[in-house]
């Protein structure tokens, strides 16, 4: 069984995210949620990036979630949604030992994030990522699919950057390709 760690998105720790938690508890996986917003929940991305802003913006959330870990083992596989996506690419490029990096409705190209992330996939970390048809980070997730030897993309329809959290169908397939990886 795996040590996972699932980092949410913009709108906090939601129910959706903690379900996809349970989901993967209930496979006999160890899942840590790390809150990275202190509790607070949002209706809107927009309120949601607004807080991650005043928390000081795209960075501060990944050290955030660097600390959240700390203690953790360095073995795990890193699960990001959207804004989650920064930590979870973030740790699994910079921290050692990572298994893998599941990217859901979000991704970042390779050496455009400074000094402190590599320009380079680390070898040995699988990688696969969850994305919306057509959606602005949709051409981001092909670019770094095609150069990550392995990687697996999934690409979902619909109309929703959190497809999964308003489609029962993208959330069970969702669900089911991680718990393959894993």
């Amino acid at each position: 069984m795996a040590e996972v760690v699932v980092f949410h998105h913009a709108l906090g720790l939601t129910d959706p995210v903690r379900r996809f938690a349970d989901a993967l508890r209930a496979a006999g996986h160890t899942v840590h949620t790390p809150d990275l917003y202190d509790g607070l929940t949002f209706e809107t991305i927009e309120a949601g990036i607004a807080h991650s802003d005043e928390l000081g913006g795209p960075m501060a959330i990944v050290e955030r979630a660097r600390a959240s870990v700390e203690s953790l083992p360095h073995e795990v596989v890193y699960i990001g949604f959207s804004l989650g996506v920064l930590a979870a690419q973030a740790l699994a490029q910079t921290r050692t030992g990572a298994r893998a990096a599941v990217l859901c409705y979000s991704a970042l190209p390779l050496g455009e994030w400074g000094d402190n992330w590599p320009a380079t996939w680390p070898d040995g970390v699988q990688l696969q990522l969850h994305i919306r048809d057509g959606d602005e980070d949709f051409e981001i997730a092909g670019r770094l699919a095609a150069t990550v030897p392995g990687a697996e993309l999934f690409v979902y329809p619909g109309s929703e950057h959190y497809f999964a959290e308003h489609d029962e169908q993208a959330a069970a397939l969702l669900t089911e390709r991680v718990l393959g990886l894993l």
